[in-house]
């Protein structure tokens, strides 16, 4: 695996800085299945760019989480033309990287890496728990007769039997998707957008509860007014702080096991929501490594 040097990876850190990596930053720019807007593929560079930003210090956590962490960023490759070969090349490096016995968290490109991105978590983990944070439920069997599509990311997903699956935000389901619902019920919960003022995070709590968890975030999850730079962004979304308190309650009561952030589609110019991303995805990271700590 070759790294980008610490300057030119995610947060920027100074190439004098010495540490050992814990954590690995895979740029995934994967964009075949889009279905309306465009423009995943610039997402991971325009992260990486906007992370060089953000502050390093987190007055939440009274420390510099990178430097207790250590997180190195992969030199980007070239992706395949063919999807299922770039899935399998996205399961390829995340393996090689659980091997190493590292964090790997992938920057999309569009949802459809998730299933991707999983398949070695689920050869390792017994039961493995999908956090899953979005405005679709994409449970769909296939979208526009691909199988792989970023619509159908999480059913592909549950095709493992292994995976179960705790959603947030969703407020976009088409009727073909109800039957699975239901008829998976045991295995999938959904904290519905329509039901946040009732949502309880006691019983989320209970549900994630020493489970081992990859966590998966599309960011159309965010409601449109802070997260417009996305192909199918949706009203009536999380905000800031809530998503940061659920993400929280996962890092203190279970095992987070690797992660994904897809589907920023970057608006020329507009570079705060680049910059939303970048610091959500530090923010991930200083809560999987540092609150069980604290």
């Amino acid at each position: 695996m070759k790294y980008l040097l610490n300057k030119n990876g995610f947060l920027g850190i100074d190439n004098k800085f010495n540490f050992k990596e814990k954590v690995v930053v895979i740029p995934f720019g994967l964009e075949k299945t889009v279905s309306y807007g465009g423009g995943t593929k610039n997402g991971p560079k325009e992260i990486i760019k906007a992370s060089h930003q953000v502050e390093l210090y987190d007055e939440e956590l009274n420390c510099e989480p990178y430097k207790k962490i250590g997180i190195k960023t992969l030199v980007p490759f070239k992706i395949e033309k063919n999807i299922n070969k770039a899935l399998k090349k996205m399961s390829d490096i995340n393996e090689k990287i659980l091997n190493k016995k590292l964090f790997p968290i992938t920057l999309g490109g569009e949802h459809s890496i998730t299933p991707g991105c999983i398949k070695p978590f689920v050869k390792k983990y017994k039961k493995l728990c999908l956090l899953h944070f979005d405005a679709h439920a994409d449970l769909r069997d296939s979208y526009n007769g691909e199988k792989f599509s970023h619509a159908s990311a999480i059913r592909r997903c549950l095709d493992y039997k292994n995976v179960s699956l705790i959603s947030f935000g969703i407020r976009n389901i088409s009727k073909t998707e109800i039957p699975f619902l239901k008829k998976n019920s045991k295995r999938i919960k959904i904290f519905w957008a329509k039901d946040k003022l009732n949502w309880s995070l006691k019983k989320f709590k209970n549900l994630i509860k020493n489970k081992d968890v990859y966590l998966t975030f599309d960011v159309d999850g965010f409601d449109s007014s802070i997260m417009p730079a996305t192909g199918t962004p949706e009203p009536g979304g999380l905000f800031w702080d809530e998503t940061l308190n659920i993400i929280k309650i996962a890092a203190k009561n279970s095992n987070i096991v690797g992660a994904d952030v897809n589907e920023l589609a970057p608006i020329k110019n507009f570079n705060s929501y680049n910059f939303l991303v970048a610091k959500l995805v530090y923010k991930i990271l200083a809560y999987r490594f540092l609150l069980k700590q604290l």
